[in-house]
């Protein structure tokens, strides 16, 4: 069967099914889970709201730290150690956070996640992708976001019954006993010799689905100084660290958000284990339907959804209605809008230098996803809720949907 050959020999689509199992279990498993902590460790170990979202942040800002270093290891053909390392640090950092029984200890646990987050999430697992399907890296990116794009809706029901039934120390255990028996081999199986040669910088790593080979621009022989002298990747920059805040802060506060609502328990778990389905939904109908589309026109359309959710939420008060069309657009903006940003470096700035120029925005992104729900959490007042929050979320959103219009724009004026 062609799922169980030897990993070296797997084709593009059972190699991204094995390889995105341990992004669903990660995602579920850190990512998600934060939002169920919060309330238990806030009552427990005396937090306000704002403390216990700097944890989060904490582990958001080691992840984007990390990242360059995960990157290089990468690149050097170390995948298999980095992303085995990578899941077994997570579980052994699981089982440590299941003993906190202070607040330091709290951010220390935090902290330590977020370091095996740089190892295991989708930004090794590209690279990984694109170094093994240079021809067709897209449609590997989408294929490797299907399981994934499923966390929330596996792992917020699946952990509030562990939660419910042993408590959220124990819980913890059976998250930690996935990623080291589950993730950590699965890892170390499949990425045994997967390392391929890099495309060479000076040829399209593929063509656009649903656009003439010349609707990009050229890679033109220019070193990466040059492109920072032009304003596309600026304004992709703006585009990437506003889109990965809203993104990022959202899901640390999604559960708090709907219960202050009044809305049913039911209600609160299952609008955002609904946007992991979603999610997918999203990236399969991209997948089927991209080549019938301008590239470009998707590319300008997918990510205002995020806005337009988030404003539902506003206008709609939280009620039930509200919160099936916030499900519906934001879940598929965001599961989308995950493509939109790996890719849109290569298609507006440069093919030959995407891998150094995304680079360059770790830090600056890494900030932004830690500052984030710190952000929401000192807008949140027991009087007012998170109204405040929700305008900073729906600003951000819009100004980072008009920067990649304008680079857009600007990249693509000199080719009509």
């Amino acid at each position: 069967m062609r799922f169980f050959r030897p990993p070296h020999t797997l084709a593009l689509g059972p190699f991204s099914f094995w390889l995105s199992l341990p992004q669903l279990i990660t995602w579920g498993s850190v990512f998600y889970t934060f939002s169920l902590l919060m309330t238990p460790l806030e009552a427990e170990l005396g937090m306000t709201r704002a403390q216990s979202s700097l944890a989060f942040s904490m582990a958001l800002l080691a992840e984007g730290l990390m990242a360059y270093w995960v990157g290089r290891w990468i690149d050097a053909g170390r995948e298999r150690l980095v992303m085995t390392l990578g899941s077994l640090w997570i579980g052994m950092g699981l089982l440590a956070h299941s003993f906190v029984n202070s607040v330091m200890g709290f951010y220390a646990a935090w902290i330590g996640l977020g370091l095996g987050l740089a190892a295991t999430l989708y930004t090794p697992a590209f690279a990984v992708v694109t170094r093994r399907f240079p021809q067709d890296f897209r449609r590997a990116i989408i294929t490797l976001t299907f399981l994934g794009g499923l966390a929330s809706t596996v792992f917020i029901p699946l952990f509030a019954w562990w939660m419910e039934l042993w408590g959220w120390r124990q819980a913890l255990w059976a998250l930690a006993a996935l990623q080291l028996l589950v993730c950590a081999p699965l890892h170390g199986w499949l990425l045994h010799g997967t390392r391929r040669p890099a495309a060479s910088p000076h040829e399209p790593t593929q063509r656009e689905h649903g656009a003439p080979t010349d609707s990009a621009p050229p890679n033109r022989p220019q070193s990466v100084r040059a492109h920072l002298r032009q304003a596309p990747f600026w304004l992709l920059a703006l585009f990437m660290v506003l889109t990965m805040a809203v993104t990022s802060a959202l899901p640390a506060h999604m559960i708090a958000l709907l219960q202050e609502s009044g809305l049913p328990p039911a209600w609160v778990l299952g609008i955002p284990a609904a946007i992991g389905v979603i999610q997918v939904l999203g990236r399969l109908v991209l997948f089927l339907f991209e080549r019938y589309w301008d590239v470009h026109a998707a590319n300008r359309w997918i990510p205002t959804l995020i806005p337009a959710g988030v404003l539902v939420l506003m206008v709609g008060g939280l009620q039930p209605l509200a919160a099936l069309v916030f499900v519906l657009l934001y879940g598929l903006g965001n599961g989308m809008n995950t493509i939109v940003k790996g890719t849109a470096m290569a298609q507006y700035v440069s093919q030959a230098h995407v891998g150094q120029l995304n680079g360059l925005l770790g830090l600056p992104i890494a900030l932004a996803r830690a500052a984030a729900p710190l952000i929401l959490g000192l807008l949140w007042s027991p009087q007012h809720g998170y109204s405040m929050a929700l305008w900073w979320l729906l600003t951000a959103s819009l100004l980072g949907t008009g920067a990649l219009w304008a680079a857009q724009r600007s990249a693509l004026k000199p080719m009509r």
